[in-house]
This record gives C-alpha cells, sequence and structure tokens, in this order.
C-alpha cells in the first residue's frame, strides 16, 4: 500500500521540479505564495465579474487589522482566529473585497443549503487569504505587471488538496437543488459534466478554469490520497468540513432532506401495484368465469335431462288472480283505445297529417338557436367536476395555460460523426446534429420570427411578439424576447455565432474550436454565461432564459445529448379566455404558422423529417374530417332510405308493382323519423341546450332503427291480414290491425324513453345531451307514428284499393284491387327452415350452451377492454397530427408541466407557514416542496419525474442577507424603494432588505415579495422572480396571497391510462399535503391544494368512466324489465328473459370489444346506451309476440312469435342497420371506424342473434303459459303462423290431430301466412 501511495507523491515531485521552482521556494506556515492585486489577466477576454490577478509574493504573512479584519470576520470567519495581533492573511483588503463577491454569487444559489455554501466560500478564503497559503500552492506561471511596475503577476498555479477534504466538500454540495428549474446547482458549476458526470476533480477543474468567465487565472488542482506526499515541504490542504447534514453555527440549521440526501429520514417505498388476480397460476377472472359457464351449464342440462322422455303438455291457462285482472283491463283499454285512435286517424287523415307536420315543423325552428359545442372539455366534462372548477381556479388566478407550438425534426437514414474536442474531449454527434440542419432550422425560426397572420375581427396583421409569451419582458416584448426552445438557442438563434471558430490551446492539446464544442458544453451546462471554449460564447437563449437539452432535444440515451435523434422547437404562446379577441390573434398565427411549417417540411423533404403541431391543430384536424366524412354519413343514410322504400313493399304481379310499390309510404315514414330528430334538437336549443356532432351523428340512426322498426311492423301486419272482418270498414280495418301492433310498439318506445331519460342522470355533458335527444326524439317519433304515418297508411290504403300508381297517384291501373296478401321471401324462410331447426329438441340446448358460453366469455373479456381513448383516434388516417404524435412519443424525454396550486386561507409569512412549504435550510420534513421531491423518486408510481420550482425557496434565498439581491436605496431620491443587484449606486451599499439571515416578518414578507417576482434574475442575483415565478402568485390590492402554484414536471405519458394514472397519483399526493397544511396553525378548513395540468381536464372521466358507465346501463336495464312487466301482464317471466337477453347482448358486445380493439370510453358509453334501445327493438317485439301467442306449447308460441315478429325485426331493425352502419367502415376519422362502424356492428350482429335465436330459444324452456284458454279469442285477436310447420319433430306435442286440423282451417281461413 505504501509503494502505491509514493508513487504518485514522486510524479508530483518530478512535476514540481520542472515548474520553475523559483516562484515558490519557501513552502511553509505562515508564508504567502502571492499577495495584493496586479491588475487584469491579460490572457483573459471576456470575464462576467472583474477578473484580477494577484502579484507573486512568497513573504511572511500579514496581520490583520481594522476593516480588513472586520470583514474578514463576515466573509471568512473560520481564518479570523482572534484579536488584531493574532490573525495574519495572505489577502489585501481588495482581494477580500473581490473574494466577497465571488462567495455572493456562489452564494445566490449554495445558500440554501449553509454547510454547502460554508464550505465551498472556505475553498476560495483558503487559496487567497490562508495564512499557509504557501503550503499548499506552488505558482507556476507570471507575468510581468503592468497595473503594479516592478511586480509580477500570477497566472497559473497549483493548489495541493487532500482527496478526503475535496470529497466531502464536494459530497456537501452535491444534492443542492435549484428550485426555479428542478436540478441541480452542480450542473452550473462543473462545465461540461453537468451534474450527472460531475465528481470533485471535475467540481474544481471547473472553478479554477480562467475560461469559464468568473475564474481571473488558472489554477491546476492536485488531488491527494492520505499517504502520498509531493515533498518539497508541500503538506496538501486538508481543512475541516461540515456535512450537509450538519449545521455550520448554532444559528443555522443542517441541509433539508431535498439538498441533502444525508439529512432525510428513511423513505418507505410506495407500495407496489397489486398483482394480478391469480388461482394458481392461472388467471382468477378467466377460472371463475369458466367455473361460472360449467355451473350454469351443468345446472341446464340436469334441468333438460329431468325433461327428458315427457312430452310437453299443452299449458293450462294462468289463474286469474286480481293483478291478472287488472293488467287484462289495462291491455284492453289499451287495444281498444288505439284501435279508436287508428279508426279516427284513418277517417280524418288529412287534417291529422297537417297537425303532425304543423308541430314536428314548429319545434324544428327551434334549430335557428342550435348550438354546437366542439369544445372537448364543455363536451366530456361537467362544470360542477372537480376538474373544470380546479381550471377555473387556476385560470382566472394564474391566466389559461400557455398555447404550445411545436415543429420536430430528424434525419433518417443520415449517418452521424465523432468529434475530437480540443477542450471537452471525444463526443458522438448524431446525423440530425450538422452544420447544415442547424442552419435550415435556423432560417425556419427566422421565417417564422417575421411572419405576420392576417386578423379578421381585429383588422390588422398579427406577428409573433404581439402573442408569444415573453417571461422577462412581458409588458413591452420583441421578437428576440418570445420564449422559444431550440438548439440553436444555444447561439442565440444567431447565424455568425453559429459559424465562429477559434483556436484553442488547452495544455498540450490544441486545435480550432466551432460550434461543436459550444453545444457539448452548452446541454451539460445549460444556465452558463459563458462557454470554457476560445469562442467565449454563453449558453443562454436570446430572451435571456435558459434552454434545457430534454426540452430542446429528443432521442438520446442517458445524458448522451448530442447524440440525439430529434431537434425540437417549441413556440410558447399567450393564451386567452374564449370572447377575449386576442384569442383570435394566437389562432391567426397558429395558422399562418402551420402554413410556414408545412412549406418548410415539403422544401426539405429529400434530407429531413419534419412533424408539427399547433394548439388548434386538433380541433382542426376534427373539424376537417367531420367535413370530409359527411358525405359518408349521406350515402348511409341514402341506403337505408333506399332499402327502406324497396323492402316496404309487398308485390303479388308484375303490373301491379307501380300500385303496390311502397316509396312514397317509406318516404314518409323516413320523413317522420327525421321529423322526430329534428323537432327534439330544435326543442332542446329552445331550451338553451347545446347539442354536439356526436348526437347529429348517433341519434338519427337510433330512432331510424327504432322507427323503421314499428313502420315495418305496422306495414307488413296491414298487409298480412289485408282481409276485412264482415261489415268492417277500411277504417276500422286500419284501426283493428293498429290495435295490435300498437302495443308492441308503446312497450318498446316507453322502454327506450325511460332508459335514456335514466341514461342523462350521467355527470358527463355529452353523454346527458344525447341521452335526453335521444329520449324526445324517441318519443316524438312514436307520438308522430301514431298520427302522421298512419295518416299516410291511411291515404296509401286508398290509392292502393284505387289503383293509382305510386309517386305518381294521378295516374293507375283503373283497376281497384286488395291490398298485400303475399308472403315474401324472409317469413317463408324463417317458418320451414329456420325455425323448425332452432326449435329443434337437439338444437335448442346446444343454443342455450353456445349463448351462456358467449355471456361468460363476455365477462372474462370485459376485464381487458382498456379504457380511454387516445387522442390519435380523434384523427383521421391522413392526419400531419399522427406522424407528430408518433415522433412525440418516440423522441420525448419530459412530460408536460403539473402545477401543485394552493388555495386561499394559508399564512405564508408565519415562520411555520413558510417551514411547511419550503425544501432549504430549516424547512420541514415534511413541507409541500419536500413532499413533491420524495414522489420524483419513484416515477413509475409518482409519474413525476422534475421536482417543483419553489418561489418561496427562492424568495428566501433573495432575501440572504449574503448576497445582493434584496437591497433597499438608504438614501437619495429612491430612498425605501428596491435596488437592483446590477445597481452600483453607493446608497445601496449597506442597504440589505434583512441584516441577518432568519425568516422575514410578515410585514416584511408583504414588502419584499412584489419586489422579488419583479426583479429580473442576473448574474450578480439569478435568484430574481421575475419570468420565473411572477405569475405563480397571485394576491389582490392589499397583498394577500389568493392563490400560489409550484410547478413540476411529469415523466413521459403516452397512453389514456398513463394519463389517468398520473392524475390519480397526484391528487392522492396533493391530499396528503393538504392534510399536511391543514395542520399548521391558522391555517383555513376550506385551504387546499390541488394539481393541475392542461390534461386533467380530459382525463378525469377515467377515473369514473366505468362505475359511471355500468351504472348508467343498470339504469337502463331498468324500465326495460318494468315497463315490460307493467305492459306484458305483470309476466315477470317474460321480463326477466327480456332483461336477461339484453344483459347477455350487451355482455357479448363488451366482449368483442376487447377483440377488436375498441377501447371503453365516453363515447363507447353513448353507443353502448343507443345499444340497449336497438336491443329493446331486436327483444321486446318478440317477447310480446310470444305472451300474445295462443298456441297450447311454448315451442309452438316460440315458434309463433319468431315467425311473425322475427321477419318484421329482421327487416325493420337488423337490415335498416347493416347497411348504413357498413358504409361507415369507409369514413376517413378513425374514431367514427371504431366507434360507430365497429361498435355498431357488433351491436347489431348480436342483437340479431341474441333476438332469433337465444331469446325463442329461452322462452321456449321458461316462457309463461297462456293468457287465456287455448283455442278461446277475443274480438280482434288473431292466431297467425299457426301451421309452421309443426309436423316437424321439433314442434311435437301432444295435442291432437283434431286441434291441428282446427288450427289449420283457422289460418286458411284468415288468407295469411
Amino acid at each position: 500500500m505504501a509503494a502505491s501511495l509514493a508513487l504518485p507523491g514522486a510524479l508530483l515531485a518530478a512535476l514540481l521540479a520542472l515548474a520553475s521552482p523559483s516562484l515558490t521556494p519557501l513552502h511553509q506556515a505562515g508564508v504567502c505564495a502571492f499577495y495584493g492585486e496586479c491588475g487584469r489577466n491579460p490572457e483573459v477576454n471576456v470575464s462576467l465579474v472583474p477578473s484580477k490577478v494577484p502579484c507573486l509574493s512568497n513573504t511572511p504573512a500579514r496581520v490583520a487589522r481594522g476593516a480588513l479584519l472586520s470583514l474578514l470576520r463576515t466573509v471568512c470567519p473560520e481564518l479570523a482566529r482572534g484579536d488584531n495581533d493574532t490573525t495574519r492573511v495572505c489577502c489585501s483588503y481588495g482581494q477580500l473585497v473581490a473574494l466577497r463577491l465571488s462567495v455572493e454569487l456562489s452564494g445566490a444559489v449554495l445558500a440554501r443549503c449553509p454547510s454547502c455554501a460554508r464550505n465551498f466560500a472556505n475553498l476560495y478564503c483558503h487559496n487567497i487569504c490562508s495564512p499557509d497559503q504557501s503550503l499548499f500552492t506552488n505558482v507556476t506561471r507570471v507575468t510581468n505587471s503592468s497595473a503594479v511596475p516592478g511586480a509580477q503577476a500570477v497566472l497559473e498555479y497549483q493548489l495541493f488538496y487532500r482527496s478526503r477534504y475535496a470529497e466531502a466538500a464536494f459530497a456537501s454540495c452535491q444534492g443542492v437543488r435549484l428550485p426555479a428549474t428542478g436540478g441541480y446547482a452542480i450542473s452550473t458549476m462543473c462545465g461540461r459534466y453537468g451534474a450527472q458526470l460531475c465528481t470533485a476533480q471535475r467540481w474544481l477543474d471547473f472553478q479554477g478554469d480562467k475560461n469559464n468567465g468568473l475564474a481571473p487565472l488558472q489554477i491546476d488542482f492536485q488531488l491527494l490520497p492520505n499517504g502520498s506526499e509531493p515533498g518539497q515541504g508541500i503538506a496538501p490542504l486538508d481543512a475541516p468540513v461540515w456535512g450537509c447534514d450538519e449545521a455550520p453555527s448554532a444559528e443555522q440549521e443542517p441541509c433539508s432532506c431535498q439538498d441533502c440526501a444525508q439529512a432525510c429520514p428513511p423513505v418507505v417505498p410506495p407500495a407496489d401495484p397489486p398483482p394480478p388476480f391469480r388461482i394458481g397460476r392461472a388467471d382468477g377472472v378467466l377460472v371463475i368465469c369458466v367455473l361460472l359457464f360449467a355451473s350454469l351449464a351443468l345446472a341446464f342440462l340436469a334441468a333438460v335431462l329431468c325433461r327428458r322422455g315427457a312430452a310437453e303438455v299443452a299449458l293450462k291457462p294462468r289463474a286469474r288472480g286480481r293483478s291478472q285482472r287488472v293488467s287484462d283491463a289495462w291491455q284492453r283499454g289499451l287495444e281498444r283505445a288505439f284501435r279508436r285512435w287508428g279508426t279516427a286517424v284513418a277517417t280524418w287523415p288529412l287534417p291529422v297529417l297537417a297537425v303532425a307536420v304543423a308541430v314536428a315543423g314548429g319545434l324544428s325552428a327551434g334549430l335557428v338557436t342550435l348550438r354546437l359545442t366542439t369544445d372537448p372539455v364543455e363536451l366530456w366534462s361537467a362544470p360542477g367536476s372537480r376538474a373544470r372548477q380546479e381550471k377555473e381556479f387556476h385560470d382566472r388566478h394564474f391566466g389559461p395555460f400557455l398555447r404550445t407550438n411545436q415543429v420536430i425534426v430528424t434525419a433518417p437514414g443520415r449517418s452521424g460523426i465523432t468529434y475530437d474536442s480540443v477542450v471537452l474531449g471525444t463526443k458522438n454527434f448524431s446525423g440530425v446534429l450538422a452544420q447544415d440542419v442547424l442552419l435550415a432550422l435556423l432560417e425556419l425560426q427566422e421565417e417564422l420570427a417575421g411572419t405576420t397572420a392576417w386578423a379578421a375581427g381585429a383588422g390588422r396583421n398579427v406577428s409573433l411578439q404581439d402573442v408569444c409569451y415573453a417571461p422577462l419582458n412581458p409588458t413591452a416584448p420583441g421578437v428576440g424576447d418570445c420564449a422559444v426552445s431550440s438548439v440553436t438557442q444555444y447561439f442565440q438563434n444567431n447565424r455568425s455565432r453559429l459559424a465562429l471558430s477559434a483556436w484553442q490551446q488547452d495544455g498540450k492539446l490544441q486545435g480550432t474550436v466551432d460550434w461543436h464544442d459550444h453545444l457539448i458544453y452548452c446541454v451539460n451546462s445549460p444556465l452558463s454565461f459563458k462557454d470554457i471554449t476560445a469562442l467565449e460564447l454563453s449558453c443562454m437563449a436570446e430572451y435571456g432564459g435558459p434552454v434545457f437539452p430534454y426540452i430542446a432535444l429528443g432521442g438520446y440515451r442517458e445524458s448522451e445529448y448530442t447524440e440525439a435523434e430529434a431537434l425540437i422547437v417549441t413556440y410558447s404562446l399567450n393564451n386567452f379566455p374564449a370572447g377575449d379577441p386576442r384569442l383570435e390573434w394566437a389562432l391567426s398565427w397558429e395558422r399562418q404558422f402551420l402554413s410556414v411549417v408545412r412549406d418548410f417540411q415539403r422544401r426539405h423533404r429529400h434530407n429531413l423529417s419534419v412533424t408539427f403541431m399547433a394548439e388548434r391543430s386538433l380541433e382542426d384536424e376534427i373539424n376537417r374530417t367531420s367535413g370530409e366524412d359527411l358525405p359518408v354519413f349521406a350515402i348511409s343514410y341514402l341506403l337505408v332510405f333506399a332499402y327502406i322504400a324497396l323492402a316496404l313493399g309487398e308485390y303479388t304481379a308484375w303490373r301491379r308493382v307501380l300500385v303496390e310499390s311502397k316509396v312514397t309510404l317509406a318516404l314518409g315514414g323516413i320523413a317522420v323519423v327525421l321529423g322526430a330528430v329534428l323537432a327534439a334538437m330544435g326543442l332542446l336549443a329552445l331550451l338553451g341546450l347545446p347539442s354536439s356532432l356526436i348526437i347529429i351523428e348517433v341519434v338519427p340512426f337510433l330512432v331510424l332503427a327504432v322507427g323503421a322498426d314499428n313502420i315495418f311492423i305496422f306495414v307488413q301486419e296491414l298487409q298480412q291480414q289485408s282481409q276485412q272482418e264482415p261489415g268492417e270498414t277500411r277504417e276500422q280495418h286500419l284501426g283493428r290491425v293498429l290495435a295490435q301492433v300498437a302495443p308492441s310498439m308503446l312497450l318498446c318506445s316507453l322502454s327506450e324513453t325511460v332508459c335514456f331519460l335514466l341514461g342523462a342522470l350521467s355527470s358527463m355533458p355529452a353523454v346527458r345531451t344525447f341521452a335526453l335527444t335521444a329520449a324526445l326524439a324517441i318519443a316524438l317519433d312514436f307520438v308522430l307514428q301514431m298520427s302522421g304515418f298512419v295518416a299516410l297508411v291511411a291515404l296509401d290504403r286508398r290509392r292502393q284499393e284505387a289503383g293509382r300508381f305510386d309517386l305518381c297517384c294521378c295516374c293507375g291501373t283503373g283497376k281497384e284491387g286488395t291490398a298485400g296478401g303475399g308472403r315474401g321471401l324472409l317469413r317463408p324462410f324463417l317458418e320451414r327452415c329456420y325455425t323448425p331447426v332452432l326449435l329443434h329438441p337437439l338444437v335448442r340446448p346446444a343454443v342455450v350452451l353456445l349463448f351462456l358460453f358467449v355471456a361468460c366469455a363476455g365477462l372474462f373479456l370485459l376485464f381487458h377492454v382498456s379504457v380511454g381513448l387516445d387522442q390519435e383516434l380523434a384523427l383521421p388516417e391522413d392526419s400531419y397530427l399522427l406522424q407528430y404524435y408518433s415522433a412525440l412519443n418516440q423522441y420525448l424525454a419530459v412530460g408536460v408541466p403539473t402545477y401543485f396550486v394552493t388555495t386561499g386561507g394559508y399564512n405564508f409569512s408565519s415562520e411555520n407557514g413558510t417551514n411547511a412549504i419550503c425544501s432549504s435550510s430549516g424547512c420541514d420534513a415534511n413541507s409541500l416542496t419536500q413532499s413533491i421531491q420524495l414522489a420524483t423518486r419513484f416515477p413509475n408510481v409518482s409519474y413525476l419525474a422534475i421536482p417543483a420550482t419553489s418561489w418561496l425557496d427562492d424568495f428566501l434565498d433573495w432575501l440572504n442577507p449574503t448576497v445582493r439581491c434584496c437591497r433597499i436605496h438608504q438614501s437619495g431620491e429612491h430612498q425605501g424603494q428596491f435596488c437592483p443587484s446590477t445597481s452600483t449606486d453607493p446608497s445601496c451599499a449597506l442597504g440589505q432588505c434583512l441584516k441577518k439571515l432568519r425568516r422575514p416578518t410578515a410585514e416584511e414578507f408583504q414588502r419584499f415579495l412584489p419586489w422579488f417576482l419583479q426583479d429580473r434574475p442576473t448574474l450578480q442575483c439569478p435568484k430574481g422572480g421575475l419570468g420565473a415565478y411572477d405569475t405563480s402568485v397571485s394576491m389582490d390590492a392589499n397583498g394577500t396571497i389568493l392563490a400560489t402554484r409550484f410547478m413540476a414536471y411529469q415523466r413521459p405519458l403516452r397512453t389514456s391510462q398513463e394519463y389517468t394514472g398520473a392524475l390519480r397519483a397526484a391528487r392522492a399526493l396533493a391530499e396528503h399535503i393538504t392534510g399536511t397544511l391543514r395542520a399548521v396553525p391558522g391555517t383555513d378548513p376550506a385551504f387546499r391544494v390541488f394539481p393541475y395540468t392542461v390534461t386533467y381536464v380530459y382525463y378525469e372521466q377515467y377515473l369514473t368512466v366505468v362505475l359511471e358507465g355500468l351504472l348508467t346501463l343498470a339504469l337502463c336495464l331498468v324500465p326495460t324489465f318494468t315497463v315490460s312487466f307493467l305492459l306484458l301482464g305483470m309476466d315477470v317471466r317474460s321480463s326477466l328473459a327480456t332483461l336477461l337477453t339484453i344483459a347477455m347482448a350487451l355482455l357479448g358486445t363488451v366482449g368483442c370489444m376487447a377483440l377488436w380493439a375498441v377501447p371503453y370510453n365516453a363515447v363507447a358509453l353513448i353507443n353502448l346506451v343507443a345499444a340497449v334501445g336497438i336491443l329493446v327493438e331486436f327483444v321486446s317485439h318478440i317477447t310480446c309476440a310470444f305472451t300474445r301467442s295462443r298456441q297450447p306449447t311454448r315451442v309452438a308460441r316460440a315458434a309463433e312469435a319468431t315467425v311473425t315478429m322475427g321477419s318484421k325485426v329482421v327487416a325493420g331493425v337488423a337490415m335498416t342497420n347493416l347497411p348504413g352502419v357498413v358504409v361507415l367502415a369507409f369514413a376517413k376519422a378513425r374514431l367514427v371506424q371504431i366507434f360507430f362502424f365497429r361498435l355498431n356492428l357488433i351491436v347489431t350482429l348480436l342483437g340479431l342473434a341474441h333476438g332469433l335465436a337465444f331469446l325463442p330459444v329461452l322462452l321456449s324452456y321458461i316462457g309463461p303459459a297462456p293468457q287465456v284458454p287455448a283455442g278461446e279469442a277475443t274480438p280482434g285477436d288473431t292466431v297467425q303462423g299457426t301451421r309452421l310447420g309443426l309436423s316437424n319433430p321439433g314442434f311435437k306435442d301432444t295435442d291432437t290431430d283434431k286441434d291441428k286440423d282446427k288450427d289449420k282451417d283457422k289460418d286458411k281461413g284468415s288468407g295469411k301466412g
């Protein structure tokens, strides 16, 4: 070990022998190496502070007396060892004044950690003033002084430190934070290495680099381990050092946890997220669903086997209790009312039609007051929601969030280079970090800086400085004051500086330095006012603030910024509330911004990939795609109209095609549906309720499905019962048919109306407005169908019986004839092929098992549906924003800012109040900023990457009397006013705001805070609050703080699930902080802290959308059962069958959403609510037909219901939806493709399958007994479809052949299929 330590000592001795030993011949205690000032250093061209160098003087230390001793006790108290006769120093008063300036500069960023500030000051104190200076100092280079004749000025010297001393001093400062940036103070003091790569040696080397703009001469620091001696009497300095968790004096506190890891209490890592639910090694949900399916299947099969071998007997009629008698009376009353109504309408069709048109037209006139809501905030966030209230509070006190306009430039396929820097070593540069690319980027920025846009409302041209965010000159900004984040800002957006090169000699190395060297330095030390190269350029942006590399660069690994694959240019514009005329200025300039960048993209598409966005881009693209997809929706509706027009007719012979055609009637039915939609929207518009594009797109489809179904049911029933009863008039015949089908239509319409009214209880504005519009439209559709459409049917009946042509009623065959009578194609297929197979004894159990499997699979897949809506899905496939979002997700290194906002009712000026907020020395361990900083240690849980900036911490540092930030004019015309740090007015010399280091009083706090917020940061005082904090504190006219905010940064978030998780985590952290601060004496119980960022208002819905969706859908199912129960004669079995079928179809729909990548969100919820209405149409009509059937067995009744009503449901619901839905697959908007095409197709197909397959089989097992004895009929009742191929073994029952023949005779006599 001794041999290893002797080696570096021997090398140093050799170096000393070569280094002019005559410059410092004496190395002993009490002897100086230099003393006094010998003028400026001729080798330093640009210095940020006076660069006076000492005079060579290897002489005994001088006694410090008077002013020198007094100043020494202030600046270097550790060297003031006694009274006037015993304290010796190696520095003059002038040197000590210069040393005080250096200590003040460092203290501005280090004072928040007293032990670090003291240790760092002691480095300079020992170097400059120690009486034993020569023991650890060796002067190596001098020059003749021009200021002091005959003296030699020191240009370079060596300092010898023990490694322990240097490492301990460095460790005490390594963790000190810069509250304004969230970074580390050491990053500004270690040059090109930054905070991550900084070491004690590199830290000291930067302090001794004459090119750093602060050091007056070159210092070569030699760190020696214990046991290593350089020889020639040199003794390495090994002075005492305070650890960061130690207090330098009794009046001071140790450093805080935020600045000193050793001062932190043990931190318990947050609990890991709960592991997935598993049973053994298998997915727990899957196991439960499999067991559920197995249990249900076994129970069903056991029930079937128990009944095996027993033929189904004719069901006995149910006993007529009081409720049954009431229900029968209700049913008879309904039929009687509809019969009379139908007869009356058929008798006077024209007056009824006129009234219907007048009512619909009058309500539709309200559309002139219609307001379309396109703002996503208004659509998806309730005005009373927490996120909306917090957004309004933030915007009221701090203004709206800045508008972001961004360009991302990459150079795909372009190879990089390896650059050998004379000063900074070897670095790899990516292909995009090339001079021609930087010049092209600079060209774009120059064009944007000079561009203007016409604002029509203001009648003027708008330029960048009219709308840009200018933090350091907000009142009268120029273009250079605009906050533009770009890599070219390291050269102040100046072409000449980008092209600079200079000759550099660094020891034995020499060569040319250029923009590469400056960039390497600046990305590692972005807060530097001067690099260490011969270029001597500043790293600060043109507007005066720093540009952080994680904002301007992307796609790099760790801290290798020069390997970045993307250049990111960000323009921050002021935002304004709606109604402010300046909002038009910003929108106009952004429009021109997009035009300029598109042109730039075209010019450079051969060598660069350029993606971009403006704040207005997303809304522009959504509006564009909505307009471009209108033809798709129009074609969709036209296909539906054409289908209804062709399918509604029933043709018996070619010669009667024009007579039996129903085009006019179909158009009338469609007009009724559209009239209902327009009337509903018009009425709600008159009531002041806004609409949205999603209502215009979804509600007509929904009401068309409901309305078309009713149209087909009524018209086809009328066609099938075309023969009038003896003595029955045409009008009475129409009334009788209406009485048979209207209760079923009422059941569906009433169920859907109540369903949507309950859905309107949703807190989401878009869902609520949709549900109200749908409920009112369906109700109006039923009313108009019972009036206007029945009148149209009556008129069409007259026309057809008169033999007049459709569409041209003035012409005709002149031959009278009865209407209809044909059976079509669908009904015979259902009767002869489909129903016998479906209800076969072997098929029915398989159908039940299949649908049970689908339901259980849907339940399992429900837990795998992604929740959220990625903003990419809202864009068309050809949108330029898709490329931008892809680049953003790939290259962005940091997320959006997150503010922790405090409300009123907190006393910041009290000592307890201050300590519970700040994070510097003396602050509480669980303070607001400390809690946020601890959260950033676990970004995977907290989603926070960079700690919060703290105006209060920087305000306390700004007040520190050891720095020259807060000063007051002591005399003259400005007496009592603020004195800026740059002022050299003598009246400010002793005017520190606080005379000693302490917390300000309440009066001082209120007086000095406005000064701090308007103080521009400078080299002399980098803690000024203008730009960083002037918008972070909201005060009233009396200076009372109404609100404040502390800005942290999230880690990059890429999916809506991550955004939702970030919101949840931030709120949990804010609630914890709120509880802590409410415990501070004097805090208002209503005070709270809440997190805010621009995305929260969009993603808050996903915190509750699952629970709210389940509740909304459950509420929608309640009226389905209730209305069915009441209108089906209080039939529990049929009502439960209806409810079960709809619920199983919904489960299947959700399962298919997971399989087809349809995420669950508010848009999906709207479609699922609409799906309940469509499923009611598929199910309720068949259930109603089953309960009205007079067949003696359940199977026969299910068969009759499937044939008679199934054909109408297929024609009226499924075939009405399918053509329109399929066309939506060709829409450009992926939102339409996913949530309208995919989801509606799933609903239509599953609804059809459950309504026409599962429900008939279910009713054949559990359906109720007939309401009247078999064979009994009431006036107006008809027995339809009783042939139905009942000879098929699947319908075998114990009825006698006589009963069957009787049924056949009835069927023949009725003239129906």
